[in-house]
């Protein structure tokens, strides 16, 4: 009978020589704990099973138990199979794991420079909204809308006809105001006279030299008026004030329009162009804190290095310099604003786009990095494992600073000279666990490709 050939012992021996095997070279004493517990668990069960399965007379009573047990006894006799060659058969000493292939790379060591990260906005240099400067009726619209004007380039015409009118009023009002003067001359050249031969009164000679200052006055006024009207009639002529993209012609002819009341167009400068920036105190804290110390001027005192990347790029194609840092901090979002200048000949950068800003965040020091690969997480430490001259994993906590081109600077915890596991980490399960190492370089770039074949 199968249930005569299978002992009891033999499968609590096989459980006990797994747990033997798993402490003595695979798992901590917590895991070592549980596989026990599970292992004492199916031996107590299997015993149970052998246990009934000898009691003849239900064996021999009720053939249905008699299947049912012989499927559940080459159940478990399976399972015993399956520990017994999970744990090397119960012939293998447990002398420990064969070491696992591994790549490992020397600590790189290099100068690097940090860069901040931050978003911002494209924003132009000059900004212009088009208004009238009289009130009259729009007569036509003389540009194309998006398109790059100069400036003085013409806009916008509005009807000038009363100011055309406006202009020859001031100006007979100016031939009238010369006439009188030149008639006050007169008096006053004949008042002259007649005083110096006693035959005029004072009183007569003063008044004669009155009425030619009042001439004299009235052609100001009339010359200032017909200036006036001269420039009224200029800005019926609406130019461009600055070089740029013109928007769109936000009223048609025929529409009246009202100094500020009435936006026509806008104009935005193309080349240089504007990234505006906001960071928080933390960031200004330690600028200025750099700045104290030499190791990274201001941006207030020197046009730091910007690099810019859009909302489609991977990397950040564009350059440019710190041009302004605000004076104060927002108190209602605690950040202070920054602002770049660039250069945009193409016009390829407009007003409004989002940027990804990178600026200068510290002087060129030396640092160590490692690859992101290589780290691992243990609650809230970090640790990475290297490879001792015994050719052994060695569990490093370690601290870790900013990612630098893919590689992560690591600012406590090792020295520089070890070989750390970068590849095939997750296959040691423990410190001291054997490997077999082989080198590659620390930076990804460096490493040779190889083609893979499905």
């Amino acid at each position: 009978m199968l249930g005569a050939s299978l002992d009891r012992n033999a499968i609590v021996g096989v459980a006990r020589h797994c747990v033997v095997y798993f402490r003595a070279n695979l798992l901590s004493i917590k895991h070592i704990k549980h596989w026990q517990n599970y292992l004492n668990g199916i031996s107590f069960v299997s015993i149970r099973v052998l246990d009934r399965y000898r009691w003849g007379a239900l064996r021999d009573v009720n053939p249905i138990v008699r299947r049912r047990s012989a499927a559940w006894q080459l159940t478990h006799v399976l399972a015993a199979a399956a520990l017994v060659s999970a744990c090397g058969n119960g012939a293998q000493p447990p002398g420990g794991p064969p070491p696992v292939g591994v790549d490992v790379a020397v600590v790189e060591q290099r100068s690097i420079i940090e860069w901040d990260e931050f978003s911002g906005r494209i924003q132009a240099v000059d900004t212009v909204i088009v208004q009238p400067r009289v009130t009259g009726y729009l007569a036509a619209v003389h540009f194309d809308e998006g398109s790059v004007v100069a400036a003085g380039d013409l806009l916008f015409t509005i009807d000038d006809r009363e100011f055309r009118a406006t202009v020859a009023a001031q100006q007979a009002d100016i031939e009238r105001a010369a006439t009188r003067r030149d008639l006050a001359q007169l008096d006053l050249a004949r008042a002259e006279q007649l005083a110096a031969a006693q035959a005029i009164s004072a009183e007569e000679f003063d008044q004669r030299r009155g009425e030619l200052r009042q001439a004299n006055a009235d052609l100001n006024a009339a010359q200032a008026a017909l200036d006036r009207a001269q420039l009224d009639l200029g800005f019926t002529r609406i130019v461009a004030p600055i070089a740029g993209r013109v928007g769109e012609a936000l009223i048609e002819p025929g529409n009246l329009v009202v100094p500020a009341q009435s936006p026509l167009t806008s104009i935005v400068s193309i080349d240089p162009i504007h990234v505006v920036f906001e960071g928080d105190e933390r960031i200004y804290l330690k600028y200025q804190a750099q700045a104290a110390a030499g190791e990274r001027p201001s941006s207030r005192d020197v046009p730091n290095p910007v690099h810019v990347g859009l909302a489609g790029d991977d990397d950040y194609p564009f350059e440019g310099v710190m041009d302004f840092v605000d004076n104060r901090i927002d108190p209602a979002t605690g950040t202070i604003q920054g602002r770049a200048v660039l250069a945009n000949p193409d016009g390829f950068l407009i007003p409004g786009l989002f940027a990804r800003v990178r600026l200068l965040g510290s002087g060129e020091y030396d640092a160590l990095l490692i690859r992101e690969t290589a780290i691992l997480t243990d609650q809230d430490r970090r640790y990475v494992y290297i490879v001792g001259s015994d050719n052994t994993a060695q569990r490093r906590n370690v601290e870790l600073g900013r990612s630098v081109n893919g590689l992560r600077v690591v600012t406590a915890g090792l020295s520089g000279d070890e070989q750390v596991i970068v590849n095939g980490v997750r296959k040691v399960f423990f410190p001291g666990a054997p490997v077999q190492p082989s080198v590659v370089p620390m930076d990804p770039s460096h490493e040779p490709t190889t083609a893979s074949s499905d």
